[in-house]
């Protein structure tokens, strides 16, 4: 008997080493093969754009709640949809709209509020006055032949803001009309009717701004975005003092009693393009911005230029839940986990214009990049109009501190940068000599062989391809080397951290589903609405609480390739988010919820109540199928097969039991009756 188990059990292992050796593992491996396998960015390509364009826009334009892309062709005239196909991993051509005119920017949005992603289009037929029209979109990734016709404005592009808290798109700016105006900036008010029979999309009207108005500068980095703290974005402008001299204006939203003046400052000499992130991960929103000594007008190139961090002052996180937020004189000196979203007066920035401070910090780009002879690239000349190239902000390591890419310049090579941002130590880049400092960068070189191949590089900007929870690179080139006009990079970093992604929505079709005329119902995903804002609070696995803070959609300008969702890594954690914060542009008493236990990993929709109403707050939440979805569930099969094996054979042991024992009770009876 024992003979023959050996047998058994050398027959099926030789069984079992022969159909390993005559078949492919992947004939009888259940998964699919990883589709990128190297522990690095990986070059992806074009992706299916192969028409010579450049992207302009990002947006979901069919509502399938994947990123979709916009293109522009060399002619300035023919943009293009590109839809994101799941299944085959690529960008396909859905359709096109030839604008008559040259197109200078493109702002994707659902402007008449029926839960569709329409795309304003603006264009310059003088050089004085920028002219706008809609095309409203069919949430097919096509749009409707006849645009609709809007003011025009100056060539400060205006930007899209909820001036009265319904939750639908405005703009403001300063139309053509008013560029003398002592007063010059107007809000374009959405008025957009369906039922009307000649509806118009906007109405020109005097915004409250209580304040002394500036003359928008153009190009700008303007942007509506939370600054005081209190879940509610405001509005930053960059104002032309004259002379090649700029400040910036910060307007608080106060609801229903307009927007006030909170603080303008003169900004650096040879200041660029401004971004906008949480970079210490303190829950507040800081500036980045790039400034030179000269910038090139054939190339773009900036000269002794400088990384500039201006950290946002105000009211930080308790150190926990027990710690008292207010003084002995009762004055606030912090903000408890559960009260993120409390405005502080007292907030600002301070540009170190006047002295040093700890809240100004300027890195040198040669330190940046490991490189003397390096500078950097802050203007496209290859668009017409140049357009401003700002330092790109994301969490490409979901450590939950923005990390920095930027294009360096020498003199045969425009080469994109990645930089991680990290805790600072002595010598690296943003820490002083003594390894002080907020944070410090240090460049991505290993398993960054892809990006340092390209070296026509004109743009670079973070995306999230196919949804997966790691934000990828998408490089904009003049075609110089011969492979195109746009590459995307992969990230394909393995990190031991979690992620969220979330998007609030606009109200649209009362948060339910939309219909059309002929009986179809579509879900109103695909929105791409500014000035939603979020705060939350999560451990790490020492148990140590800290905040952060991520706006939606900021900025729309000059080709900003901002996503319609926000992004923002949560580091190791090994517990749900303590509180999600999330924050509208309604002017009713509450413009915010608080979630808790929010799993990490996942992707949260909200939609808040529609319009100027109250009412309850709708969320959704999607969680991610990972990669360990295959491995538990294997595991869980083959376990309860295990277990299945051991129930059976006991189960027929105890039979076996029973049997033998009822023949030996029957067999002591019939002796008995013996």
């Amino acid at each position: 008997m024992h003979r023959r188990q050996g047998v058994n059990s050398y027959s099926c292992s030789a069984l079992l080493s022969t159909l390993l050796l005559i078949s492919p593992v992947s004939s009888i491996w259940p998964f699919p093969p990883k589709r990128f396998t190297k522990n690095s960015l990986m070059q992806a390509g074009s992706m299916g754009l192969d028409d010579g364009g450049r992207i302009v826009a990002f947006g979901d334009f069919n509502g399938d709640q994947f990123l979709d892309l916009l293109s522009l062709d060399s002619d300035q005239q023919v943009l293009s949809v590109y839809l994101w196909n799941h299944d085959e991993f690529t960008f396909e051509k859905s359709s096109q709209i030839r604008h008559p005119a040259p197109i200078y920017n493109v702002i994707p949005g659902d402007f008449t509020h029926d839960g569709k992603l329409d795309v304003l289009v603006m264009s310059a037929n003088s050089a004085s006055r920028l002219d706008m029209v809609l095309y409203k979109g069919n949430h097919d990734g096509s749009f409707e032949s006849a645009s609709i016709p809007v003011q025009s404005s100056t060539l400060s592009q205006p930007i899209p803001v909820d001036i009265n808290g319904d939750m639908k798109i405005d703009l403001l700016g300063t139309p053509s009309s008013q560029q003398s105006s002592s007063n010059p900036l107007r809000a374009w008010k959405n008025t957009w009717n369906s039922s009307q029979s000649q509806p118009t999309l906007f109405e020109i009207v005097d915004p409250q701004l209580n304040g002394v108005q500036c003359t928008l500068a153009s190009p700008h980095s303007n942007a509506v975005i939370d600054l005081n703290g209190d879940c509610l974005a405001d509005i930053f402008l960059v104002c032309d003092e004259g002379s090649g001299r700029r400040s910036f204006q910060i307007w608080v939203n106060n609801k229903d009693s307009g927007f006030s003046l909170a603080q303008h400052e003169p900004l650096p000499s040879g200041v660029q393009a401004i971004s906008f992130a949480d970079i210490d991960r303190d829950g507040t929103i800081d500036m980045v911005f790039p400034t030179c000594s000269s910038v090139s007008a054939t190339t773009g190139v900036g000269s002794g230029c400088l990384i500039n961090i201006a950290y946002n002052q105000q009211l930080s996180l308790c150190n926990s839940a027990t710690t008292s937020s207010v003084d002995k004189e009762g004055n606030r000196v912090c903000r408890p986990p559960e009260e993120l979203c409390t405005a502080d007066p007292n907030f600002k920035y301070d540009l170190g214009l006047s002295g040093n401070n700890d809240a100004f910090v300027q890195i040198p780009i040669s330190s940046l990049v490991q490189s003397s002879s390096s500078s950097l690239l802050v203007q496209d000349t290859t668009f017409s109009p140049a357009l401003p190239l700002p330092i790109r902000l994301g969490d490409a390591n979901l450590d939950g501190f923005p990390d920095l890419l930027l294009i360096a310049a020498n003199a045969d090579a425009h080469t994109p940068k990645l930089l991680f941002s990290e805790p600072c130590t002595k010598g690296l880049a943003g820490c002083d000599e003594n390894g002080q400092g907020r944070r410090g960068f240090r460049l991505v070189t290993k398993g960054a062989e892809s990006m340092e191949a390209v070296h026509d590089a004109r743009g670079a900007a973070f995306l999230d391809m196919d949804e997966d929870g790691t934000l990828d690179v998408v490089v904009q080139r003049t075609g110089g080397q011969g492979q195109g006009t746009v590459t995307f990079i992969q990230n394909n970093f393995y990190y031991d951290a979690f992620f969220l992604k979330a998007i609030v929505l606009n109200g649209a079709c009362n948060n339910g589903w939309c219909t059309t005329p002929n009986g179809s119902s579509y879900l109103p995903f695909g929105v791409s609405y500014s000035g939603a804002s979020y705060k939350y609070t999560v451990l790490d696995t020492s148990g140590r609480r800290s905040a952060a803070q991520v706006g939606q959609l900021p900025q729309t300008s000059y080709h900003s390739l901002l996503t319609p969702y926000s992004f923002f890594g949560l580091g190791r954690t090994n517990n749900y988010i303590e509180n999600l914060f999330v924050g509208s542009t309604k002017h009713t008493q509450e413009h915010f919820i608080n979630m808790e236990g929010v799993i990490p990993n996942s992707r949260v929709v909200i939609h808040p109540p529609p319009g100027l109403s109250d009412g309850s707050w709708k969320r959704e939440l999607f969680l991610r199928p990972g990669e360990w979805i295959p491995w538990v569930t294997l595991t869980v099969v083959v376990a309860t097969t295990i277990l299945a094996g051991i129930v059976f054979v006991l189960h027929l042991n105890e039979k076996r039991e029973d049997e033998l024992e009822r023949r030996r009770a029957s067999h002591h009876i019939n002796f008995d009756a013996l």
